[in-house]
């Protein structure tokens, strides 16, 4: 299980958003550094969180090819809540029910302040990027590529 302990950190709350955009205008950065905690089925009962800098989506390849696996899904949103004990839109590795292995994609660990989810809609996490991939041991590996929604 990860917590924060004394990292230096800020915990920034704010309305509800209705979506990444709005979470990122609320809280004045811009959306590379929102950070969306991704969970991803290894296999059974295997999970990895992969984090994913907001204006990105994971590139499936990379990812498998990152981890050594030719298989990987998306748990259902029961089975995301029951492995991390977060209801999928809060999901984050601080507190999570289990410590998975995270994966921190290269492109955070230069940002400053990233903003990761705190665990409850509204609530989020700014520090810099290189101290949240350091404290949660995160592998750094380019496994995104541009969101083609998000560049539009």
């Amino acid at each position: 299980m990860h917590q924060l302990g004394d990292i230096e950190h800020r915990v920034v709350t704010f309305p509800p958003p209705r979506d990444v955009q709005e979470s990122a205008r609320l809280q004045a950065i811009p959306l590379s550094s929102l950070i969306k905690t991704i969970v991803v089925r290894r296999g059974e009962g295997d999970f990895v969180f992969v984090l994913v800098p907001g204006d990105r989506v994971i590139d499936w390849p990379k990812l498998r090819r990152h981890l050594g696996v030719s298989r990987l899904s998306l748990p259902d949103r029961e089975t995301a809540k029951r492995v991390t004990g977060y209801e999928p839109g809060t999901i984050t590795p601080f507190g999570s029910s289990t410590g998975w292995p995270v994966v921190c994609d290269t492109r955070l660990i230069d940002l400053d302040p990233v903003a990761i989810g705190g665990g409850a809609r509204g609530v989020t996490i700014h520090l810099s990027g290189r101290t949240l991939a350091t404290h949660l041991s995160a592998a750094l590996a380019d496994v995104t590529r541009p969101n083609a929604v998000s560049c539009r």
